[in-house]
């Protein structure tokens, strides 16, 4: 019986650990529809930086990219409806008043985190090919601590 009430208690601890990840499943805080074409005079929307999960103990993202250290929230910041964004690429990145990372999930199922190549210690990534669809943001911060930002996001010609 003892046995049998540590795997339940285990179970519930390993799901619980899972739901504590970024998930682009959880309904983001904002979320927008833009075009390519739109993204071409550079859109930046306020956010607070930071969160409470530890990116390389999230099982569910694994991004090709940079290896540093972030903090993040379970659900998205953002979630955008991109269109039209065959010809473009796509920058995003963050301004904020701490040590930024950010992690983005993009409509092709592709995880991508970066923490400092923005300058002064704050995150871009660019989408040399971004496909129409949704793409999640998720604006943490290298320490877990929490500060003002702003996420920006602007095509360019490819």
């Amino acid at each position: 019986m003892k046995k049998l009430f540590g795997a339940i208690a285990a179970t519930f601890v390993f799901s619980g650990a899972a739901l504590a990840c970024p998930n682009y499943d959880l309904s983001p805080a904002a979320a927008y529809q833009a075009t390519g074409q739109q993204l071409y005079a550079i859109r930046g929307f306020d956010v607070v930086a930071g969160g409470d999960n530890y990116i390389w103990n999230c099982p569910n993202v694994r991004p090709g990219t940079d290896t540093g250290a972030g903090y993040f929230p379970s659900a998205p910041d953002f979630s955008f409806q991109l269109s039209g964004m065959n010809p473009y690429t796509l920058s995003v990145s963050v301004i904020s008043e701490c040590d930024a990372a950010l992690l983005i999930n993009t409509a092709s199922a592709n995880w991508y985190y970066d923490d400092d190549d923005n300058g002064n210690l704050d995150p871009k990534i660019i989408l040399t090919r971004p496909i129409n669809g949704r793409v999640d943001v998720w604006v943490g911060t290298y320490d877990g601590e929490l500060c003002n930002a702003q996420l920006q996001l602007e095509t360019f010609d490819r």
